[in-house]
């Protein structure tokens, strides 16, 4: 069974009363270990399809599954712990909380969640992404690469089972993306980790196992290697 499967999705929005569609009839399967590039032009449905993905946003019609529940079929309390137990979420701008430290940003989930070994967990997250000794620094001391790193880890600290990208190199330099790039390639593989990638870069593409090309909120092309 995929970890995400969306099925027939289609999503409308409206714009000064007048209805835009930004999926149309989408049908794609994500299993575990895949690293998927979304790529396309600006518009052509890579940020609403996340958002359908992380079950922040629901489908007009159609089904999106994530580890075999229907998103559309849940409460909230349910849909609140999907969010905090399945996937993880990582942004362009980082979304650090800059009056915590490292170690704290990347602690604050599991101590939402009541986890009683947080500090633990903690540690060995930010040893996956390369930032031991920094854990009481502050994001202002950090380099772009390394606040990406700590919203790598923070996303990571809940072992989720899809892992969500939102253009993760569009604020850094070429050779810090790459290296930010080459991280969530590994960390997929050794995680076990659905990721699904938006982005604009034909690079960052490059390295994904499986490329989803979307025009006018269709699959125009799927490319696996």
């Amino acid at each position: 069974m995929p970890i995400l499967s969306l099925q027939n999705v289609t999503k409308d929005y409206f714009a000064e009363g007048q209805p835009v569609r930004a999926l149309k009839n989408l049908a794609l399967d994500v299993a575990r270990g895949e690293f998927v590039a979304l790529v396309g032009r600006s518009g052509c449905g890579k940020s609403t399809l996340l958002s359908l993905a992380g079950a922040m946003d629901f489908p007009t019609s159609g089904v999106v599954l994530v580890d075999g529940m229907a998103t559309t079929s849940l409460r909230d309390d349910a849909l609140a712990k999907i969010r905090r137990e399945k996937i993880g979420f990582i942004f362009q701008s980082f979304q650090l909380i800059h009056t915590l430290t490292v170690f704290e940003n990347v602690e604050l989930p599991l101590l939402l969640a009541g986890k009683r070994d947080a500090r633990k967990i903690v540690h060995e997250r930010l040893s996956c992404v390369e930032l031991d000794g920094l854990g009481a620094r502050y994001p202002h001391q950090l380099s772009g690469g390394q606040m990406q790193r700590v919203a790598i880890a923070r996303a990571l600290v809940q072992n989720p089972a899809i892992l969500l990208a939102d253009e993760p190199t569009g604020n850094l330099d070429t050779s810090t993306g790459n290296l930010i790039l080459e991280l969530l390639r590994r960390l997929t593989c050794e995680q076990n980790t659905a990721t699904i990638m938006a982005t604009h870069s034909v690079e960052a593409a490059a390295l994904a196992d499986v490329v989803v090309k979307l025009r006018d909120g269709e699959i125009a092309e799927v490319i696996r290697r």
